[in-house]
């Protein structure tokens, strides 16, 4: 019972943190883009940076919430989604500091910050009660159109990055980028297949619940 409390509290925990991150991060990108309009997109790296880089490395615990039977959930989905991610992120963005003012990052910001405010309200209500059927289908909907979207900003992002490292002579990594251009798309396929399994399973489940009412 203990460690039952001691999980829901961390799993409570670690939601917050996640949605407040990401509520600022769309609070601040949209101020910003209705402020200064285009203007905005090139200087998004540098306004919402380090809070998505932390959230981002944040969500690396979720591997070992879903290993540590805490979360249910597909961990190979997960592994995908976290590590396609903080790839393009820490290997490709950070790394370039030319590549951070393009608009391509303010859209992959966003994109993958709208997914995540899918998420992580989804998480907290779960956590207490069982979600309506309106929260559900949302969560498990949405996603549909937008993290193909993401998946195509990413390999845009990479695409665009490519001549500055390339400009560095380091001979073996531009090779290594594109060779991440057919694993995004295989590993993205999966990862739909799976979610929308796992979207299926859920409805059903809620269907099921539904009748027996």
């Amino acid at each position: 019972m203990v460690r039952c409390s001691i999980q829901l509290a961390y799993l409570f925990l670690y939601n917050l943190l996640q949605f407040c991150g990401h509520t600022w991060i769309f609070a601040n990108m949209m101020a910003r883009f209705l402020s200064f309009g285009e203007d905005a997109l090139a200087d998004t790296f540098y306004s919402v940076g380090v809070v998505v880089s932390l959230c981002q490395l944040m969500s690396v615990l979720e591997l070992f919430h879903i290993a540590d039977e805490i979360e249910k959930a597909g961990l190979l989905p997960r592994f995908i989604q976290v590590m396609e991610r903080n790839f393009v992120l820490f290997v490709v963005i950070i790394s370039q500091e030319e590549v951070q003012s393009k608009s391509i990052v303010c859209i992959q910001f966003f994109l993958w910050n709208t997914l995540d405010l899918l998420r992580y309200p989804h998480g907290l209500l779960a956590l207490f009660s069982t979600p309506s059927f309106s929260m559900l289908w949302v969560r498990h909907t949405l996603w549909i159109p937008l993290y193909p979207l993401s998946v195509i900003a990413e390999g845009l992002t990479v695409y665009q990055a490519l001549p500055y490292f390339e400009s560095l002579e380091t001979f073996s990594f531009p090779y290594i980028l594109l060779g991440y251009f057919p694993l995004l798309a295989i590993g993205a396929c999966f990862t739909m297949w799976q979610l929308l399994g796992e979207r299926k399973q859920q409805l059903d489940i809620w269907n099921k619940k539904t009748k027996r009412k």
